[in-house]
């Protein structure tokens, strides 16, 4: 063999082996001896996912007129041969008279699910199946059973398909994600790279992972083992408890490095119990823009506790929000009883609600906490638009210096509102310029950029506006919270109140 002069070489340079002493083969305190019993008990409830849809044979990279090439390797030195030759042979004109049109295919794909009842209902992700026109689900013994879907949820990439068993299917439960803490032992089972049912082991790496791929991401990481066409399969507890459902892997190469994602199964077990009944998602809406509070956030409101909670940055009129009290400036601290630590958390935590039930919503406003009581509405296909501000009084036409923040302001004008495309409902105090190097520059802010609110509190004028700042500045406030509203919507943005040099002009 080609290693084994290596090896003699090895073992005749090292000392005499010792034996390693018997407790470096024990697992570490509280790891199982094997998985094996787990994963007998559990294989048979994962299935296999083969999906299929028609689609055009590719015509990729072929210039105008030039025959198709045959398929080769990519890379292929015969890939370039056919062509070249296919190209030298090309008739006249390039064009091939009566040539057929290309002929479609079935285009495949694989991944994984569980059964989660008897009667043949199986869960898994949403992109496994998406745009498929044929569903097959392969049981772990080889038996194969047409799906159909019963519904999926793009949002979180859940989707419910349901076979038609002729006897009951083994099925795995749902357990508490919320009991999965970082360093527990947890199982994989599933379809990797279409080689059949696969278990790997690994522990809870981290929870609460947001990677970008929606508003209710709320992943548990792990480094068991993940790969392509594991999507969908359950991730287990040592008590055979389905507390996830893996979705996504991090990986420069596409293949695992110990780093995968899979959805809580307190989120899962919802959405998948919504689509089972009736086919689609209802989700709780509140009807507010948010924003994260910042550590200047929080000194400008007087906020105790540090940066917690969602900062409102608007709520929508006649929306639920509105209706039930809930103001621009509030800071949304807990809702129905559930801690909002940061802004993403609120969401995911009104998605949740139930349609119609009244909560109670602890927010921060005038610098103490108050209690309000909201009903829950459905989130609507399409976010509700606020509606159209009622007119306020035009103030005089002049602009005005804001000494220490870099700002000139003026009123909203027609020719103002044409000169920055206002639109016909902002109200409030247009910046006009912006000095660099000011706190106004540091925040971004623009020419033509709205004020409508300086420490929660409107603002019609460049005369308000400096008073309001003038009156902060005698409280010996650091920073102004000035609620800005630009092309993008409306945020609040904290100015440090640098005292004024001088007189401007």
């Amino acid at each position: 063999m080609r290693f084994a002069p290596l090896l003699l070489v090895a073992a005749l340079a090292a000392p005499l082996a010792v034996p390693a002493p018997v407790l470096a083969q024990i697992p570490p305190p509280g790891a199982p001896m094997t998985f094996a019993p787990l994963a007998q008990r559990l294989l048979p409830a994962v299935v296999n996912i083969q999906t299929s849809q028609a689609a055009a044979q590719a015509q990729a990279q072929r210039r105008p007129g030039a025959p198709d090439v045959p398929q080769a390797p990519p890379g292929s030195p015969f890939e370039e041969f056919f062509r070249d030759f296919l190209e030298r042979n090309r008739p006249p004109g390039g064009q091939q008279p009566n040539r057929p049109q290309p002929p479609t295919r079935r285009g495949q794909s694989l991944g994984s699910g569980f059964i989660i009842d008897a009667s043949g209902i199986i869960v898994t992700n949403n992109h496994v199946i998406e745009g498929a026109d044929e569903i097959n689900v392969v049981m772990s013994d080889n038996t194969t059973l047409r799906a159909e879907l019963v519904g999926a949820d793009p949002r979180t990439d859940v989707a419910v398909l349901r076979v038609r068993p002729e006897r009951p299917l083994p099925f795995v439960t749902f357990g508490d994600s919320d009991t999965a803490l970082v360093g527990d032992w947890v199982l994989a089972i599933g379809n990797p790279f279409g080689l059949g049912g696969s278990v790997t082991a690994g522990i809870v790496s981290a929870r609460g992972r947001d990677i970008r791929q929606g508003q209710y991401d709320d992943f548990i990481q792990t480094d068991a083992a993940i790969n392509r066409g594991n999507s969908g399969g359950p991730l287990f507890n040592l008590a055979g408890e389905v507390v996830g459902i893996n979705t996504a892997i991090y990986s420069p190469s596409g293949g695992s490095i110990g780093i995968g994602f899979s959805i809580p199964s307190n989120l899962a077990r919802n959405i998948a119990a919504q689509l089972r009944d009736v086919g689609r998602v209802r989700r709780g809406w509140l009807g507010v823009n948010i924003q994260q509070v910042t550590d200047e956030i929080a000194e400008s409101l007087g906020l105790q506790g540090g940066t917690r909670g969602a900062l409102v940055a608007r709520a929508q009129e006649g929306g639920p929000a509105a209706s039930g009290g809930i103001q621009a400036g509030d800071v949304i601290l807990r809702f129905n009883g559930q801690e909002v630590r940061e802004m993403r958390n609120l969401p995911r935590i009104v998605a949740d609600s139930a349609v119609g039930a009244q909560v109670p919503v602890v927010v921060w406003r005038d610098g103490r906490e108050q209690t309000l009581t909201i009903t829950i509405a459905e989130l609507p296909d399409e976010a509700a638009q606020a509606g159209t501000p009622a007119p306020t009084p035009e103030a005089a036409p002049q602009t005005q210096q804001l000494a220490g923040l870099g700002l000139t302001v003026g009123p909203i004008t027609p020719e103002a509102r044409e000169r920055f495309s206002l639109r016909p409902e902002s109200r409030g105090v247009v910046i006009t310029e912006v000095a660099p190097g000011t706190p106004a520059a540091e925040r971004e802010l623009r020419p033509g950029d709205v004020i409508v609110e300086v420490q929660q509190e409107r603002v019609n004028s460049p005369a308000e506006v400096q008073t309001r700042l003038e009156a902060l500045r005698r409280q010996g406030r650091a920073t102004a919270l000035l609620l800005i509203e630009s092309a993008q919507g409306q945020r609040w943005v904290p100015l440090r109140l640098a005292a004024p040099r001088g007189n401007p002009g």
